[in-house]
């Protein structure tokens, strides 16, 4: 297959791509688990030294921008228990944004615009001062509404719960309504074909792929639907106190509840094998029907090229260090 390599800077490497490669051989890199989101006309895919986006250009070609990761995202932090999860949120949401700028670009055929350090916090407060309203503080104000219905405090904490997984679920499902997002879906759909298909040991082409599931152990859906379970018994641990306090343990132990549902969620990957673990993953897994959606041959081509992107590079430096 043709590769005509497009540009080359310190930071950044870009190919373009007119067809489908296969590094099949390539399942022999070190372990490591392969993770990444759908973009705009894209995947991303994070691997253990970098970031890959491949994007379908409008013409057809994919372009495939490779981004080396900053220490803290590689470093022992990350592999630190507890730790680690609010770690891998946060570099969740920094990658995210920054693959969904150079993603959006490439879909429209703009020029690359680097966004500045203070925009993209700006951009990270903002949503996770809305997830915090829409699911935390929210629940607990509707609530209070029926607070006279509710004998106990237990059952105060379930029904809380209660409504936030619905407003949760109605989120996901108003989005996948939504027709420019039902193509993004599709896209998260290819990336976990991709994932499930390489950790499987099998070759990265669309036919070899294409019989792989849309779901993951690992996805973010289902680390969410945990994080919103564990809610609901921390909460009910802190019981019903007065409203700001109530309000301020909602804010203060979102870090907490994170931090354990990735590590739920590390466990049951490592071990899904187990019949009660299944049992636990399963609304998760379940629940990525909203959030993924069956992608055509060319939307795998991307996340293939996104997947081998990333294995290649892998494997490029672990072949530099073993010669070093």
């Amino acid at each position: 297959m043709k590769v005509r390599k497009k540009h080359i800077s310190e930071r950044e490497e870009r190919y373009i791509y007119s067809a489908p490669f296969s590094l099949g051989s390539m399942a022999a890199v070190k372990k490591f688990n392969y993770g990444g989101q759908a973009v705009i006309e894209g995947v991303m895919i994070r691997g253990r030294s970098s970031v890959v986006t491949a994007v379908r250009r409008p013409g057809g070609e994919v372009a495939v921008d490779v981004k080396p990761l900053e220490s803290i995202y590689t470093g022992w932090i990350r592999r630190t228990p507890l730790i680690r999860g609010v770690v891998i949120l946060i570099e969740a949401m920094v990658l995210g944004i920054k693959s969904l700028i150079y993603s959006s670009n490439i879909a429209l055929e703009e020029e690359k615009e680097e966004i500045s350090t203070k925009a993209l916090w700006g951009m990270l407060a903002s949503a996770a001062v809305l997830a915090v309203v829409l699911f935390f503080i929210a629940p607990l104000f509707l609530t209070k509404l029926v607070n006279t219905y509710l004998t106990n405090s237990l059952l105060f904490m379930v029904v809380e719960g209660v409504i936030r997984l619905a407003i949760f679920i109605a989120y996901l499902k108003v989005m996948s309504l939504l027709p420019d997002i039902k193509r993004v879906f599709a896209y998260h759909g290819a990336e976990h074909k991709a994932v499930n298909a390489y950790e499987a040991g099998v070759p990265m082409e669309v036919n070899a792929i294409k019989s792989y599931s849309t779901a993951h152990v690992r996805c973010g859906t289902s680390f969410l639907f945990l994080v919103l379970i564990i809610a609901i018994i921390l909460f009910a641990f802190v019981g019903r106190h007065a409203l700001w306090l109530m309000v301020l343990s909602r804010v203060v132990l979102i870090p907490v509840i994170m931090a354990l549902g990735y590590e739920v969620i590390y466990f049951g990957a490592k071990h899904r094998g187990n019949w009660f673990v299944k049992i636990i993953l399963a609304p998760g897994l379940l629940l990525q029907s909203l959030t993924t959606g069956e992608p055509d041959d060319s939307q795998m081509e991307v996340a293939i090229a996104a997947m081998n992107k990333a294995v290649e590079v892998d494997r490029a430096e672990e072949a530099a260090r073993a010669t070093s």
